[in-house]
């Protein structure tokens, strides 16, 4: 599928086409044809966040998606081995081409247009072009071939630390970080701290096609980049192109560099010992400073004063934030519209009760999308397990009404029913830890006026306190129903009330009904 989300975004960075072609691994055919499009439909970055992919194929192609959907392309790079071949030719491997293409139930190229695009993949082959990189435009990185070293000062173990290189390709001034592992974590945080020792961003960045940049390379057109790696870019406005496999000139600087670093910095510090990874960072700052200021031996200056003088200023700034790493989590929505997420539970519309859905996670924030939309969005929680976070737009309509009562409105609402009513209703309210969680039977206790009389229900709860001095709403409900309790106030004399409770303190009409 186009990225055609992708395409939009960095054309409204003011990327070329030459640089979207690479990021996105398509023709500029295609990249002008999205651009066109876009234009007639006033589309422009940044997209409505409820647009999905397909929506917007959708938009702007109706007619050609259907069409081309189905069509397969040819393998090339499968094709130009084969084609060195004694005896293969062009017309056994389409032959073969649309055998596979029907086992599969894809659309095939005719064998004219089959061999016109192997065509034009061999000619593209065949181009070179030297490309002279602009001041500011982008930043190489990669992981030193040789580790550094760290004794475990508890075990004495000497422990392997990766040296990861970030270079501008035009002065080659260089960052160089170590970390105890290659994993997306160390990855992630060594651009972030990368991207703050340059002081901004440049608007490509090159990476190797380790497995925390790139998920799988089937090929330069084969591409997909990994989905936090692709997030941190966004957060920083850049856009990856990574480096072809087995492809050293695409990141020349990074390659040179890592040589100069592995001379200059790794091997100078071998004689001396560290016992932690601050103090090795620390010893590596030092000697990158160095690095940095060795002035060149066929031009003028330092990679320091090439930096400051013709790149720095051209650095888009740093965003406001730093980027989070994020975990990605999977989730089932509950009936109760609610995931959980480490113990503690956040709401999501009701619209998707049982829908699977996917689930960012940072240490400030949750994020929750169905089919790459973001459907909701919170502060992640801390402290004891089991805390909700519940937004009211997320609720159904007869949940909502909950919310328009709280525990001094029920019980001003029980006290003007009678004593009884009130000291039921109190009781439900201090039942439960947190308060919100007993609305439902005070709602319920509401709710059985629409069916029994108030002084019906007032006289239930005297008959389930003489049983128990924390009454339920089901035992309430349960002696309305069997009928055991019909008072008619309204005829009982003042005489006989008096009669009945002669030391009773008697609250009027007037009483209830504030």
């Amino acid at each position: 599928m186009t990225k055609y989300r992708e395409i939009i975004r960095l054309t409204g960075l003011g990327f070329s086409q030459r640089n979207i072609m690479a990021s996105c691994g398509v023709a500029q055919k295609t990249v002008v044809k999205v651009q066109k499009r876009a234009r007639e439909l006033n589309i422009s970055w940044p997209l409505d966040e409820s647009m999905t992919d397909t929506e917007l194929q959708r938009l702007m192609f109706s007619k050609e998606s259907s069409v081309s959907q189905n069509k397969r392309m040819p393998d090339y790079d499968y094709i130009h081995k084969e084609l060195l071949r004694n005896g293969v030719s062009k017309k056994l491997l389409w032959t073969e081409y649309m055998e596979d293409c029907r086992a599969n139930g894809d659309e095939p190229l005719m064998y004219s247009q089959f061999c016109h695009h192997i065509q034009q993949d061999e000619q593209k082959r065949r181009a070179t072009m030297h490309i002279n990189r602009k001041p500011g435009e982008q930043i190489e990185v990669d992981w030193a071939g040789d580790p550094a070293t760290i004794i475990d000062p508890d075990t004495s173990e000497i422990l392997k630390a990766y040296i990861f290189v970030g270079v501008m390709t035009y002065s080659q001034y260089a960052y160089v970080e170590a970390f105890l592992d290659m994993k997306q974590k160390s990855w992630i945080t060594a651009h972030v701290h990368m991207y703050e020792f340059f002081g901004g961003v440049a608007r490509i960045l090159v990476p190797d096609n380790c497995k925390t940049a790139v998920v799988h390379n089937g090929g330069w057109k084969d591409q997909q980049i990994n989905e936090t790696y692709q997030e941190m870019a966004e957060h920083y406005g850049t856009a990856i192109i990574p480096a072809r496999v087995r492809t050293p000139k695409d990141k020349p600087n990074a390659e040179g560099t890592v040589g100069n670093i592995s001379t200059w910095i790794t091997a100078a510090l071998r004689n001396e010992q560290f016992f932690s990874l601050a103090e090795l960072n620390h010893a590596i700052r030092e000697k990158l400073e160095r690095f940095n200021r060795i002035l060149f031996q066929k031009k003028e200056g330092s990679r320091l004063d090439l930096f400051l003088e013709d790149e720095k200023p051209l650095l888009s700034p740093l965003p406001a934030t730093r980027f989070e790493l994020s975990d990605w989590k999977t989730a089932t929505v509950q009936f109760n519209y609610h995931i959980s997420v480490d113990g503690m539970l956040y709401s999501v519309p009701y619209e998707y009760i049982k829908k699977k859905v996917d689930v960012t996670v940072t240490d400030t924030t949750i994020e929750i999308f169905y089919n790459h939309n973001r459907i909701a969005s919170h502060r992640r929680l801390k402290g004891r397990p089991g805390q909700y976070s519940t937004i009211t737009e997320h609720m159904p309509e007869d949940h909502q009404k909950y919310l328009e009562w709280n525990g001094d409105r029920f019980r001003k609402w029980a006290e003007r029913i009678g004593i009884n009513t009130y000291t039921v209703v109190n009781a439900i309210l201090t039942s439960k830890r947190v308060e919100q969680q007993t609305y439902r039977s005070c709602m319920g206790l509401l709710k059985l006026t629409d069916k029994y009389s108030e002084a019906s229900l007032e006289a239930a709860c005297k008959k389930a306190l003489s049983y128990t001095a924390s009454p339920s709403y089901k035992s309430i409900k349960n002696i309305l129903a069997a009928g055991k309790e019909k008072i008619e106030p309204e005829l009982q004399t003042p005489d006989s009330a008096s009669t009945q409770n002669k030391h009773a303190i008697t609250r009027g009409a007037d009483y209830y009904r504030r």
